[in-house]
């Protein structure tokens, strides 16, 4: 049996910027639901200002998801990331991969800079603008 792992991130208000974001650096195509659309008797208390922020919404990326809402504070703890990494495997090659770490890494901070390891291919690691870890790698 197959499984397909995917990875869900929590935002504090800019899930639509952070998925569109991605959309630009991997390719593919994002899809929202907001807050609003949730059913009147569905027992979601949305704060005031967040029914137009995404209550999920999907980067569908040649097959490979990013998932992510936003968390209003009085549903949890909103865009704290502790404990996980986002792997980018780049089967294009090293010449893409180095254009989606570069994009990935444009307004954050490179944590070690994408090139040859010891091991074989290309890696490298960065926290992008919104506080997310990526590791970046290719044969």
């Amino acid at each position: 049996m197959a499984v397909q792992l995917d990875c869900y991130l929590s935002f504090d208000g800019n899930c639509e910027e952070a998925l569109n974001f991605y959309a630009q650096c991997l390719g593919g195509k994002v899809t929202l639901m907001r807050f609003e659309t949730a059913p009147k008797d569905s027992g979601m208390e949305v704060p005031p200002g967040w029914e137009k922020k995404v209550m999920h919404g999907t980067l569908d990326a040649e097959g490979a998801q990013i998932m992510g809402s936003d968390v209003p504070p009085n549903m949890g703890s909103g865009g704290k990331f502790a404990g996980f990494t986002v792997s980018a495997w780049v089967k294009e090659g090293p010449d893409r991969a180095r254009k989606v770490f570069d994009a990935l890494g444009a307004g954050g901070k490179v944590v070690m800079p994408f090139a040859p390891p010891f091991w074989g291919g290309h890696f490298g690691m960065l926290e992008d603008k919104f506080g997310v870890p990526w590791m970046v790698s290719c044969e």
